[in-house]
């Protein structure tokens, strides 16, 4: 669920020799973890198949929220499921991007806090998630919000005199005179008051990742909001848990 910029690495350079690959097919954007040299790379694309060309085997695992192109076929025993990750009481509806958010920040969280009572975590993209993780590793519920873009979007869309401002103003004003910079301004407040009013009922840790997440962060900042900022979070989730499946738990990349 990112709106990051894409990182390119020749024609996409998805053919080079020896290159693994973990894939996250999201909303508006695929995302992308690969190894190169022993090395981890996360990087985010436009969802255009034709584009990509590489040999099956160097597909490591897939998961999507998302959209699966006709096209694009994909071998249905590396789909990594929500019964693959470790988190407890996942509901089988439950999104893989949330689940694999979720499991991330608990295990990092987990092994460097030396009390740990649970967390809440932000994944700022097409939806902004926020979901609650509790002290024994359990998924707890959380909140679905429309992104920046998509707020944008339906005002455009619902509101004869409204038109999509895009995403590209600093202005800080919080009551702006001109109504491009109000709707922008009134769709971030949406959110940011979304994880301020999670944090202060929970009073738990926040974690933040997704595309969207450095405008967030900026606002959290200006209102004194401790957070931890992992942009690829759910990558890095996805990767943790591929490697344990794969390789044993003492081979993990990130523990």
């Amino acid at each position: 669920m990112w709106h990051t910029r894409s990182r390119h690495y020749g024609r996409w350079d998805l053919i080079v020799e020896g290159i693994r690959h973990c894939l996250l097919i999201g909303n508006s954007r695929w995302h992308w973890a690969t190894k190169i040299s022993g090395n981890w790379h996360f990087f985010h694309t436009e969802p255009n198949p034709q584009s990509i060309s590489f040999p099956s085997a160097s597909l490591l695992t897939w998961a999507s929220v998302g959209p699966i192109p006709k096209s694009l076929s994909l071998n249905p025993d590396k789909k990594l499921s929500i019964n693959d990750v470790p988190l407890k009481n996942l509901p089988s509806w439950l999104g893989i991007d949330r689940a694999l958010a979720g499991w991330g920040a608990w295990k990092k969280a987990k092994s460097s806090e030396s009390k740990f009572e649970g967390l809440i975590v932000a994944d700022a993209g097409t939806i902004l998630s926020i979901t609650l993780v509790n002290s024994n590793g359990e998924f707890a519920g959380g909140q679905l919000i429309a992104g920046l873009q998509l707020q944008l979007s339906s005002m455009a869309y619902g509101a004869h005199n409204l038109h999509n401002p895009g995403l590209h103003t600093s202005q800080n004003e919080l009551f702006p005179v001109k109504t491009a910079d109000a709707m922008q301004r009134g769709s971030l407040q949406a959110l940011v008051g979304a994880l301020l009013q999670a944090k202060n009922t929970t009073k738990l840790p926040l974690w933040i990742c997704g595309g969207d997440s450095p405008v967030l962060i900026k606002e959290l900042r200006r209102n004194n909001v401790a957070f931890t900022h992992y942009p690829n979070l759910v990558l890095e989730g996805m990767v943790d848990i591929h490697e344990q499946i794969n390789l044993g738990p003492n081979l993990s990349e990130f523990d």
